[in-house]
């Protein structure tokens, strides 16, 4: 039978406390229904130890050796002297010993010492049956391989080759005889079958100091996932105040979880939440919704919701939807830790159906977005789809021509402004023309449009037509050298690119504005034929670009550096525009300059910039630097410019300073505003044995145009059984580019 998909931990969430890993402890073995039987006692001669040899397993017979062996073979055996017992993966050491026939029994005493699937016990007294592995140990010492963990007890009860019982002991995976976390609990209970533990009234010791007390606590002894209370969350920010969450993991089935998590946040009440997960061999999905009844602050209930599925209903039938949605527009911005993300304004709702097949897809979808406005910078409200039909189709290589055809369908509706459908074709045809030292791609594309609005305005049209034909001509050339780099041999690359585009003037100031914008100025965009994202704005041109790139590639194929620079030439006036405000382009367009590459093995850079040729000066530019000499050491800065909008300095970094500290931080500093936007600053701890880590970390980010908040974390990680506080490691991995765990 095919075996179900199996869910990871959660991702917010440390897995119930602990992970402790315990294998078998004795095997089990039905009674013999009958005693074993016993040779006759013997005595060591010429100093080797006698040797006794129950023959009741076959497979694994007990051995008993000893300096002195004595008593009644019917009845009971006593070893003496450095006594060993040996079955199968079990040995069991003791200066005395004494063999029962009847009970298949041993007892011992005198510095007992047992080792069974490489888990030891040392203790000063232990009576154990040999087949079924029934037994105890006195004032026992323990180590467990799996998970290197350890601890000491009044007494150990092995209740079956898969059941032991710890009585008031301890537990810890540091390796030291004196560990820095323990917990104690007056019952542990060990179920290797069910791969769970089970402690009774438990108390977590950190540094002697008690940390954490629970009345009972289940953890899975694998690592693997189990039902029961997860480790406290406690955190804070400027708006809530001091938090405290205390999560509930429900293990549903190997593929199905439920996690709720209550939250106290000081000045605004009781938050409720819960996230369910599910993975089949045909469906996925994660809902996570949580509220706010009456928050203190607002006199208003609070709720946000996200929820994603996909799902395969047929071979070649998908279907998925992705629906978020908030209470209010400061929600983000008020929660900014919880499921919705502060920088996050648009909240997509979509549903969407697609069929698959050899010569393309179909695609239906319905989407619309809620907007959680900043009153200080209010964007509007983008067109919902409802619904779109899109149908694609393409081959390759047919006679060495490469086609698609897309047509598109969509109904656009918005409460304000002007609704209307709109169908689309675009269809391409191209012969591409590729060598190893060059390559031509010529291409044509058509593009028809046709449009019907519901709602037009005074004097408005309701009917658009548009056909659009576009060819272009991508062509380069590949030269190479050998050549020399920082002392290193490499392969040096010239590669100029030329790339020539032609599309009538066709008159669309008429049209309406459903989901077009001007495309982003980049490396990327000047290869393109239309200068506008979108279907609703197809630009006229005639017009090449040129661009020259030179890499510089070691001998194991890596991209040591890279150097470009790239123009487009206009041979025409451009007409079509966006809007009334949209400015006419020049005869070139901005220069295009960047670099990248590896200055040396620990240092590495890029660079990129836009010059105007209007007034020679810079339109954006962007310098980074980056130092990783080592594991767990980074250090980023980078300067980002764009003309009359944006001058931000932005430094981050993840820093050893000596006995095993590390700082991190983060500073991205607006010049123009003369403003911290974001910043973070913190101290990671390692404990030398590897047994726990310390994090305290301090953010302030933006939440609007006008107002930031200040978010605290603090966590203690017992490597092995929990990680109790609030989790910083997302935000440090978003906040620091290169930034990694030390643990």
């Amino acid at each position: 039978m095919r075996r179900k998909p199996v869910l990871s931990h959660p991702q917010h969430l440390f897995p119930t406390i602990s992970a402790i890993a315990v294998s078998a402890l004795f095997p089990v073995q039905a009674f013999a229904q009958t005693p074993p039987v016993l040779p006759a006692p013997t005595a060591a001669s010429s100093g080797k130890p006698a040797e006794v040899v129950i023959k009741g397993d076959k497979e694994q017979p007990t051995v008993l050796r000893a300096e002195k062996i004595s008593g009644r073979p019917e009845r009971f055996v006593d070893f003496d002297d450095d006594v060993e017992v040996t079955k199968g993966d079990t040995k069991l050491n003791a200066d005395k010993a004494t063999y029962t026939n009847l009970d298949d029994e041993v007892k011992a005493t005198g510095k007992v010492r047992m080792q069974k699937a490489g888990n030891n016990y040392t203790g000063e007294a232990m009576r154990l049956q040999l087949d079924s592995g029934i037994g105890f140990v006195l004032k026992p010492k323990y180590k467990l391989v799996k998970n290197n963990a350890q601890g000491k007890a009044e007494r150990i009860e092995f209740e079956s080759e898969e059941q032991s019982t710890v009585i008031n002991g301890t537990y810890s995976t540091c390796s030291s005889d004196d560990p820095d976390w323990y917990l104690q609990s007056d019952t542990l209970k060990l179920d290797t079958g069910l791969d769970r533990g089970v402690a009774g009234k438990t108390i977590v010791y950190f540094k002697g100091i008690p940390i954490l007390a629970t009345p009972s606590l289940t953890f899975p002894l694998s690592g693997a996932r189990h039902s029961g209370l997860l480790p406290p969350v406690w955190g804070g920010s400027s708006k809530g105040g001091p938090e405290l969450t205390l999560p509930y993991y429900f293990n549903i089935a190997p593929n199905r979880d439920l996690t709720l998590y209550p939250k106290m946040i000081t000045r605004r009440g009781l938050q409720l939440g819960a996230e369910v997960r599910y993975l089949d061999d045909n469906f996925s999905g994660t809902t996570t919704i949580e509220g706010l009844a009456d928050d203190r602050q607002t006199d208003t209930n609070r709720y946000a919701l996200t929820s994603i599925h996909q799902q395969k209903l047929l071979p070649q039938l998908d279907f998925a939807w992705n629906v978020n949605t908030a209470s209010d527009d400061n929600y983000a911005s008020d929660f900014s830790s919880s499921i919705t993300k502060t920088a996050q304004r648009l909240l997509l709702r979509d549903v969407s159906l697609t069929y698959s097949g050899w010569l393309g897809y179909a695609a239906l979808r319905a989407s619309n977005y809620q907007v959680l406005q900043d009153l200080t910078a209010p964007i509007t409200r983008p067109y919902d789809r409802l619904p779109q039909l899109n149908l694609h189709a393409e081959q390759h290589d047919v006679k060495g021509f490469d086609w698609s055809v897309d047509t598109i369908i969509t109904r656009f509706w918005h409460p304000t402004l002007v609704r209307g459908d709109r169908a689309v074709i675009n269809s391409q045809m191209s012969y591409p023309i590729v060598q190893p030292g060059f390559f031509i791609v010529p291409k044509l594309t058509f593009n028809a449009a046709n449009y019907h609005l519901t709602n037009p305005g005074a004097g408005q049209d309701t009917d658009f037509h548009r056909t659009v034909p576009t060819f272009s001509i991508d062509s380069g050339l590949v030269f190479e050298r050998q050549s020399s780099l920082l002392g290193k041999p490499v392969t040096q690359t010239l590669e100029p690119r030329l790339f020539y585009v032609k599309t009538p003037y066709r008159d669309q100031s008429q049209f309406p504005n459903f989901d077009s914008a001007v495309a982003d100025f980049n490396f990327a965009q000047i290869f393109s034929e239309n200068r506008f994202t979108g279907q609703d704005r197809i630009g006229d041109s005639n017009q090449i670009t040129a661009a020259l790139i030179s890499r510089f590639i070691e001998g194991n194929g890596e991209e040591r550096f890279k150097v470009a620079i790239g123009q487009r030439f206009y041979f025409n006036t451009q007409r079509v525009v966006l809007d009334s405000t949209s400015s006419i382009s020049p005869s070139r367009s901005d220069l295009l300059l960047a670099a990248s590459g590896k200055i040396s093995d620990k240092i590495s850079a890029d660079m990129a910039l836009q010059i105007s040729q209007t007034d020679k000066h810079s339109v954006r530019s962007n310098y980074g630097i980056r130092w990783q000499p080592a594991q767990q050491t980074v250090l980023n800065l980078e300067y980002r410019y764009q003309r009359d909008s944006l001058e931000q300095l932005d430094f981050s970094t993840q820093l050893p300073i000596g006995n095993r500290w590390f700082v991190v931080g983060r500073s991205n500093y607006s010049l123009q505003d003369k403003k911290l936007v974001d910043g973070l600053a913190g101290f990671e701890y390692k404990d030398p044995c590897n047994c726990w880590s310390f994090r305290m970390v301090g953010q302030r980010f933006s939440t609007t145009t006008l107002a930031s908040t200040t978010a605290f974390f603090i966590q203690l990680e017992l490597n092995g059984l929990a990680r109790l506080g609030s989790n910083p490691i997302d935000v440090l991995k978003k906040n620091i580019s290169g930034y990694q765990p030390i643990n």
